[in-house]
């Protein structure tokens, strides 16, 4: 199985019509993800791949029934784009906008709250449910590196994914699903939001984390564990271990403050809540074997 999205996902595409948009959307089909139709303002009649456009999400659901929306536009339109995806019933949402305003940000989270929807990101490179579907801009190199399987990711780090996902590869194990939850400060869901649907998915056996320094999402999946909302083994590899206080390390919320958001603090936490930390990513598949010897 898979979370989020799954082989019977049926996908329209936001933006579908740009540069970015119509690249992404074709080798998103190519995955085997079930694009249905694509929306551009302006654009209806034409096609992008084969994919139909309609000038917005309800004039294109009269025709192609859709539940998942991703969308490749920009981060000043991105607030209204995910406005009219949920206005349109839309509940699985992901966003690949990098830059999206602070007050937008949360005004786009706490929409998604108040009608039981999930937003994935901004500034994330997406989603893939291993041999099913994807969403985003998971690269062409992605089946050298991915392979399916019964461990689930989420990370805050487009760069580091890549490399510890091989790592798991490597140590004998695959991905069930892996989520990008973006690296902005005011993520649209938060890693321990998901974790109840990897405690679900009876297919994912543990759950692997790519976290980096600054916000306390990684304290909050410490919190689940403790609390038994998250029972699955756990293993963590967080990148920023030795940025000095008050550093901004790439991503908007790479920052620590106020003491809150250490490396160290979060390691501390994960493993009094019985997880594993990784000191460097080639420990993630030797860490996965010690907690699921049979795997």
């Amino acid at each position: 199985m898979s979370i989020f999205i799954h082989r019977d996902s049926r996908v329209l595409v936001q933006g579908v019509t740009g540069k970015e948009g119509a690249f992404w959307a074709g080798r998103m089909k190519a995955m085997g993800t079930q694009v249905v139709f694509g929306c551009t303002p302006g654009k209806e009649g034409q096609e992008v791949d084969g994919i139909p456009v309609y000038h917005t999400v309800r004039r294109g659901l009269r025709e192609y029934p859709a539940d998942t929306a991703m969308l490749f536009v920009p981060p000043r339109f991105t607030k209204d784009a995910v406005f009219e995806a949920l206005d349109a019933g839309i509940t699985r949402i992901c966003t690949i906008a990098d830059g999206i305003p602070l007050h937008e940000a949360v005004q786009i989270r706490r929409a998604a709250l108040s009608c039981g929807a999930m937003v994935v990101g901004g500034n994330t490179s997406g989603i893939i449910s291993v041999g099913e579907a994807m969403l985003g801009t998971i690269p062409y190199w992605i089946e050298r590196v991915y392979k399916k399987g019964h461990i689930g990711v989420m990370t805050r780090s487009g760069s580091l994914t890549n490399e510890v996902t091989a790592e798991i590869v490597r140590g004998g194990f695959g991905v069930t699903t892996l989520v990008g939850v973006g690296g902005d400060p005011v993520p649209g869901t938060r890693f321990a939001e998901l974790l109840p649907l990897y405690e679900a998915d009876p297919d994912t056996r543990a759950v692997v984390i790519i976290g980096e320094l600054g916000g306390t999402m990684e304290e909050e999946v410490a919190e689940a564990m403790e609390a038994g909302t998250f029972t699955k083994p756990l293993v963590a590899f967080m990148g920023g271990r030795t940025a000095p206080e008050g550093k901004r390390m790439g991503h908007a919320g790479a920052i620590v403050t106020g003491g809150r958001g250490t490396v160290q603090g979060k390691t501390k936490a994960l493993i009094k809540a019985g997880g594993k930390v990784a000191r460097r990513p080639s420990e993630v598949g030797m860490l996965l074997r010690e907690l699921l010897p049979a795997a």
